[in-house]
């Protein structure tokens, strides 16, 4: 079944689920445990529509090949077409804010990346991208002072601020939009910070946002 966004008070959004705009390393930390350079600029990569699932639904993750990684993210949906917009126009076209799960084949992506291949197969694949409920926005909220957490079998694993992104919101977005035209219904997922690991199945998961978003989900086994 298709993802459809909905906000956090019930409504759909009136458009269908199009692309999800991804960043790799936009936390300095986070770079440093995967034994990475820290970027100068954003690395964006992409995940179809089709890799969106409910993340309060339980979660199917093809272990089959291999371990699969958790990549805690804040999620922003678009509302408006951007295209080469600049960062104050980039902002206003931010009408929702949830969380997201960018799931990892590393397995699959080390390989991948040791051969030199492209590695969409490791992120894109069905399932590979849980998304919360949105937290509606009326106005743009103070990007740095955001937080989020994630727990895993009750053992804090992520957190996340804003302020410690290499990229704000901002300009994140608008550097999206000077590559990738956004649409209305496109959601873009900000990077993740330190502390990602294997996903454990069965496992537990407590995920919480600044704004009240709280979701607790599992890992089929």
């Amino acid at each position: 079944m298709r993802f459809v966004p909905r906000f956090t008070d019930g409504r759909e959004f009136p458009e269908p689920l199009g692309k999800i705009v991804c960043v790799g390393r936009n936390y300095a930390e986070h770079a440093r445990e995967m034994d990475s350079p820290v970027p100068d600029e954003p690395l964006l990569f992409l995940k179809p529509a089709t890799s969106a699932v409910d993340m309060e639904a339980v979660i199917e993750a093809p272990f089959t090949w291999g371990e699969v990684h958790y990549e805690t993210e804040l999620a922003l949906l678009i509302g408006e077409p951007l295209s080469d917009a600049a960062p104050d126009l980039a902002e206003r076209a931010i009408v929702g804010l949830g969380l997201a799960l960018d799931l990892t084949l590393r397995d699959v992506q080390t390989r991948l990346k040791d051969k030199g291949h492209p590695w969409e197969i490791a992120k894109a694949f069905d399932g590979a991208c849980p998304l919360s409920a949105f937290l509606p926005l009326v106005e743009a909220p103070n990007w740095s002072a955001l937080e989020f957490d994630l727990a895993v079998n009750g053992e804090p694993r992520q957190h996340g601020l804003g302020a410690e992104m290499l990229f704000s919101v901002p300009v994140l977005v608008a550097e999206m939009s000077r590559h990738f035209t956004l649409l209305p219904g496109d959601v873009i997922l900000t990077g993740t910070p330190a502390g990602v690991g294997e996903l454990p199945r069965g496992a537990s998961l407590d995920l919480q946002m600044t704004g009240g978003l709280h979701i607790q989900t599992r890992v089929a086994e």
